[in-house]
């Protein structure tokens, strides 16, 4: 018996030693003990798991395996590991898991969310067409200069509500480019019902809702039943998110019929459609959805940019003085910065790419998912792995970024120009690959002209309480898939008497 037991112990160990040399290349990539049923959840806090994923990268390396119930998940948290896969394997890589409750709010047909392939392909097209082409990205200038007119005007009359004046002015563009209608105020019928949509959504999609994206059991469970309420959030979200598409469009129709309808993206894909003859009810509604995406998803993240840019300004005085120095040698106190100025204002350029980099508005992107099992470094990514992209713990990367917490534009100046290129933050936030925004360019371009703006035309400083002592915000940001900016105090005040002057001489009419 002894010797049985002996043999039997002799050949598990060869099979394990032997597996382990001919199957090396099945590894899975390392990461924290999993459990049965939950895998690795208990490991992961509910909020702000991008931090968590990051320190976890100090033990496992950048290419983490985690699973999440029964779905096996693979964080990376290099901008390396991302490129290689997203970019250099895009084939496998480009597809996106399914977002059970998102798509039951009614978001089933956004391309950001769609399943990768001919569907996806023709939205890609049509974004395309609308935001990366040079032309197209031109003819929005004249809007983009008319909403910053607006925003300068906005902040020297009410200075206090600039996280108001700021959501305005890129509620505008996206509004104007999707569906050429003009927005005066943020009480505009169109922009309130897409704030609702939006404010809902976040509210409805709570950690217990969006269990059913990894027991998919759940979306069986009756409404009626305890845990089972957010199906009739998910229900009442979806009439609103189908309002605020049907609202601009029956606008657009109308001015159409009526010959006054100006170019806008929707307008074009209904021109297509026409030309096409697909009279179909599915691709109207798809075209609704694209239009609809173009508001809800600019919205968000550019606003965000742009409130972490004024809350960096008045954090760090010195950078806000030294791009302000710049933009007087460069334009002067005669007029304000145009895009023809900015290939002169490398300092201002450096601070937008570092406001990125201190807070990237999608900490984790979106996620993609393997199509099809792939080895990477001999490790093993199963087929069907949800690929998650840590931007927030690239842009902490300490060998690129020396001293990561630290705000310092001067870093991406002081690099050559082949390092400070593939360190630029737009390089990760943005996405990779095949799924990277459509709309980068057109967010770059809105952003800067609104940031040198204001650099030229306002001191944005630190309040002061009645007894005259600074108020120092304290940075804060709202967990969840868009790093939103808590609200802070500040004082903005224009530079000059002569500047004041010529806010109020602004053109802001179309």
């Amino acid at each position: 018996m002894s010797l049985l037991l002996t043999s039997v112990l002799v050949c598990l160990v060869a099979y394990v030693v032997l597996a382990r040399l001919t199957r090396g290349d099945r590894r899975l990539p390392p990461g924290p003990w999993r459990l049965p049923l939950v895998g690795s959840v208990h490991h992961l806090p509910l909020e702000y798991q991008q931090k968590e994923f990051f320190r976890l990268a100090k033990t496992y390396g950048d290419v983490i395996y985690v699973q999440l119930f029964s779905r096996p998940a693979v964080i990376l948290n290099s901008l390396q590991a991302a490129q290689d896969l997203f970019e250099k394997r895009s084939s496998k890589y480009s597809d996106r898991p399914r977002f059970t409750l998102v798509a039951l709010m009614g978001f089933d047909l956004a391309m950001s969310i769609m399943p990768y392939g001919e569907k996806w392909r023709q939205h890609r097209r049509w974004f395309a067409a609308a935001f990366l082409d040079k032309k197209a990205l031109e003819s929005y200038v004249p809007i983009e200069q008319r909403e910053t007119h607006k925003l300068l005007a906005g902040l020297l009359g009410s200075p206090d509500a600039f996280l108001a004046h700021i959501k305005r002015y890129v509620g505008a563009l996206m509004m104007e480019i999707a569906y050429g209608h003009e927005v005066t105020s943020l009480e505009d019928e169109i922009v309130v019902l897409a704030d609702k949509a939006v404010g809902a959504t976040t509210e409805a999609g709570s950690p217990a809702a969006t269990l059913i994206d990894f027991i998919p059991i759940l979306q069986w469970i009756p409404a009626w039943m305890p845990g089972g309420g957010w199906k009739t959030r998910a229900a009442e979200v979806r009439k609103m998110v189908q309002r605020t598409s049907d609202v601009p469009y029956a606008r657009v129709q109308a001015a159409i019929a009526a010959g006054t309808a100006r170019p806008c993206f929707l307008w074009s894909l209904l021109e297509e459609r026409s030309q096409s003859g697909d009279g179909s009810e599915m691709a109207l509604e798809e075209i609704k959805s694209a239009a609809n995406l173009v508001y809800g998803a600019g919205i968000d993240t550019t606003a965000t940019a742009l409130s972490a840019f004024v809350l960096s300004m008045v954090l760090h005085p010195d950078a806000c003085k030294k791009a302000q120095e710049e933009i007087d040698h460069v334009v002067g106190d005669s007029r304000l910065p145009d895009f023809g100025d900015r290939s002169s204002l490398p300092y201002v350029e450096a601070v937008l790419k570092e406001v990125l980099r201190w807070i990237p508005p999608v900490p984790l992107g979106l996620p993609h998912r393997l199509t099809e099992e792939d080895t990477y470094r001999s490790l093993m990514i199963p087929e069907g792995s949800m690929m998650i992209p840590n931007v927030w713990g690239m842009t902490r990367n300490a060998t690129v970024y020396p001293d990561p917490e630290k705000f310092r534009p001067e870093r991406f100046l002081e690099m050559d120009a082949t390092t400070a290129a593939a360190a630029d933050p737009y390089n990760m936030v943005f996405g990779f690959g095949r799924r990277i925004c459509p709309g980068k360019d057109l967010a770059d371009q809105s952003v800067w002209i609104a940031a040198v703006s204001m650099l030229a035309a306002f001191d944005i400083c630190k309040a002061r309480d009645e007894a005259e002592r600074e108020i120092t915000p304290v940075p804060s940001f709202a967990p969840g898939m868009i790093s939103h900016v808590r609200p802070f105090v500040c004082d903005i005040r224009p530079r000059s008497q002569k500047m004041a002057r010529m806010i109020e001489q602004l053109d802001t009419t179309s």
